[in-house]
């Protein structure tokens, strides 16, 4: 076959009628009239309609027609013509016209596919039986496949035209592209490295890069000025659904440049890509602090596309009675709320007393929730009894509120919990209710994050510590000072979602070690990770920043995707697993000497691991629950005595849990009906064994992140 006379399958239009034509592809879908078989046959381009008829075809083409199904490759020859009034398809674009067959090679059989790959119907209204949803694991096990669909092929396809308009822009803007290292140091940036072991240097590690920030920052050191990238980049990560491994994304820096050349590049480039999609940006792209979008939406990545932003209401209760307000003012707390618009009648008292302030505001880490509906002359609630009359009249007042509005309160002595459940709160109930516009895009920037994080250590960095912070007079042993300070990073937010982020980079070492001290890092750490890098820094190193761009994300938003496994061609599923090749594997363990892998560590046992070979140690280990070496003796005897119940009941605890308890079930509460106050609670007594204590509280280590 030679491609030299092929025509695609999709470019057939009425003006081809009366033409001969060779077309190849895969058999969509088929239907038999006895002695006329139509198929739909399908390339990269479209989908056209076939007819094989005893008049236009030889016998043993018609046969041969009759053996084939679904997923054959074909290739075909015969003659466009015109379909008759009435048989036209409009699910096609070449519905108009078909192709009277006259030759027919089968190229290749097909076995019995696991799930349906056609998607057009060949009947006009017709359903194709690939409507319903097919498991993603699936899918993804037969990707190959799975890409064969149109709607795979045109995110892919589109995915090329946004890269391609990327490449084509950059370049119009006098940037260079340059491949830096896939193999690099281990350094921290905030994940953990997939390392690769080195035959040559062995029990050494290469790390694949999280990202080319110091490889970038380096070009501008050597003064091309202006660089991008698209990139692979590896983090191993803890799952999220949303997350890949190994993703893609725009990077670029750029010499002699401050925030608004990044603002100015990005929002030209950004409302081009979108316009592959048929997506038209307005600009200026508005800015928001870091600051205002948590005290607004509770999220450094605001959702703007609705309103019911927060009012916080602190300073209306100053002299509240109402008890559980004024005990968290006592201890500097906050009060912030939402009002949900004209939702009164579809938020029942049920709902919000049952549902929402019970169970769905506690998921959110919050304690509880106050709610009040607004009637004709004031606020309806079982706790407007305790409100005075300037809040209540100052509540409904201070979120400009209607009568059919609900007003939900979250009150805690953190302004961040508050800040981040009322956050949660606010989109749980844009999306239940619908109040989320389709098809709108509020894209914005949001500036001026902290340079630093707190942590039981000392500090942090909120994004990476090569970010130039606002003010270089900071103390580096200073916790207090150093957690005022705020970095001029910036990152690029649409609906909710991060797109990219950057920041303005520092170009002198001296910033730069006060930076690794205030991390905490000593001289011989900081030598040993980034060396090479102050060193450079040390060559009349310009000012320059940048940003990074995810592209599957932003590709994702742009195809409108319910996951950006829809816009990638062979992704891992949401276990970061490939069911398609089967991988991460195992591999020989002659591969393993052969880098030096097999005696890593030498007769040194892991950490922990001589404990978890006790069965007694092992479970206070993972139930984190210590004992006395006087209570061992009886510890091991109940240890044994469990397992030897469990392997009676035909199971082996080591690898079976029993499916049954002998043990009643049975509520353990305290005595009485009567809520009330330990005694130690009230004199103090029962802190003063807590390791550390915070607003009233124990305070204790971070078990959820």
């Amino acid at each position: 076959m030679t491609h030299l006379n092929r025509t695609n399958c999709g470019a057939l239009r009425p003006a081809d009628a009366g033409r001969d034509v060779t077309l190849a592809g895969w058999v969509d879908a088929l239907r038999d009239h006895g002695e006329v078989l139509f198929i739909h046959l399908r390339d990269r381009s479209g989908i056209v309609q076939v007819v094989f008829t005893p008049e236009a075809a030889s016998r043993a083409v018609c046969d041969t027609a009759a053996t084939l199904r679904s997923e054959f490759c074909i290739r075909i020859g015969g003659k466009v013509v015109a379909r008759a009034d009435g048989t036209e398809n409009p699910g096609i674009a070449t519905g108009a016209v078909e192709v009277v067959a006259d030759t027919l090679t089968i190229l290749s059989g097909s076995a019995a596919l696991p799930f349906p790959i056609s998607e057009k119907s060949m009947v006009v209204g017709g359903a194709v039986k690939g409507d319903e949803p097919v498991n993603e694991e699936l899918r993804l096990q037969y990707r190959y496949l799975d890409l064969r669909r149109p709607t795979m092929q045109d995110h892919l396809i589109k995915r090329h035209r946004i890269v391609k308009t990327i490449r084509d822009f950059l370049d119009d803007q006098g940037f260079i592209e340059v491949e830096t290292p896939m193999l690099t140091k281990s350094t921290p940036e905030g994940a953990r490295d997939y390392l690769v072991p080195s035959r040559h240097f062995p029990q050494n590690f290469y790390a694949l890069p999280q990202s080319p920030q110091l490889f970038k920052q380096l070009l501008m050191v050597s003064g091309l000025e202006r660089y991008f990238q698209i990139v692979r980049c590896f983090r191993d990560e803890d799952l999220r659904p949303n997350r890949q491994p190994e993703f893609t994304q725009l990077d670029l820096e750029a010499s002699f440049i401050d925030e608004a050349f990044i603002y100015d590049l990005m929002e030209a480039l950004t409302v081009r890509m979108f316009q592959v999609g048929g997506i038209d940006l307005p600009r200026p792209f508005p800015r928001i602090t870091w600051l205002d979008a948590m005290n607004r939406t509770g999220s450094d990545r605001p959702d703007l596309r609705f309103d019911m932003t927060f009012r916080d209401v602190t300073d209306l209760f100053g002299e509240t009675r109402y008890g559980i307000f004024r005990r968290i003012l006592e201890r500097g707390g906050c009060i912030k709320g939402i009002n949900v618009k004209g939702q009164s009648e579809r938020l029942s008292k049920n709902v919000l007393q049952n549902e929402y302030a019970k169970e769905i505001v506690p998921g959110f880490g919050a304690k509880g929730m106050t709610w009040m509906r607004v009637i004709e002359g004031g606020l309806e609630s079982n706790i407007v009894q305790f409100f005075s009359e300037a809040e209540r009249q100052g509540v409904p007042a201070r979120f400009e509120a209607q009568p059919g509005d609900v007003l939900l309160l979250i009150a805690d002595p953190s302004w961040s919990l508050v800040c981040s459940a009322l956050g949660q709160l606010r989109l749980h109930l844009a999306h239940r209710l619908g109040l989320i516009p389709p098809d709108s895009y509020k894209p914005m920037w949001v500036t001026d994050f902290p340079l630093f994080d707190e942590t039981d250590d000392g500090v942090t960095s909120c994004h990476h510590p090569f970010t130039m912070p606002d003010r270089t007079d900071f103390d580096p042993q200073d916790q207090t000072d150093l957690l005022a300070l705020r970095s001029r990073a910036y990152d690029l937010v649409m609906n909710g979602e991060e797109l990219g982020g950057g920041s303005i980079r520092i170009n002198d070492m001296d910033l730069q070690q006060r930076i690794f001290q205030a991390l905490g890092l000593n001289d011989a750490e900081v030598s040993e990770k980034f060396g090479f890098f102050l060193k450079a820094l040390t060559f009349g190193a310009p000012p320059h920043g940048g940003i990074a761009l995810g592209i599957d994300r932003v590709v994702s938003m742009i195809l409108d995707t319910p996951s950006i496994r829809e816009v990638i061609a062979f992704p891992k599923n949401r276990s970061a697993y490939c069911p398609l090749t089967q991988a991460p594997s195992p591999v020989a363990a002659a591969q393993l000497q052969e880098l030096g892998l097999l005696d890593l560590g030498g007769a040194c046992d892991l950490p922990g691991a001589e404990a978890r070979q006790d069965p007694l140690e092992n479970l206070s280990w993972v139930s984190r629950i210590g004992f006395a070496e006087a209570e061992r003796p009886a510890l091991t005897t109940a240890v044994a005595e469990a397992r030897a119940c469990a392997q009676r009941l035909g199971k082996e605890p080591a690898t079976e849990a029993p499916l049954f308890t002998v043990a009643p079930v049975t509520n353990h509460t305290r005595p009485g009906a009567v809520a009330r106050t330990h005694p130690l609670a009230e004199n103090g007594a029962l802190l003063q064994n807590a390791p550390a204590v915070k607003g009233g509280y124990f305070k204790v280590a971070a078990v959820l992140d």
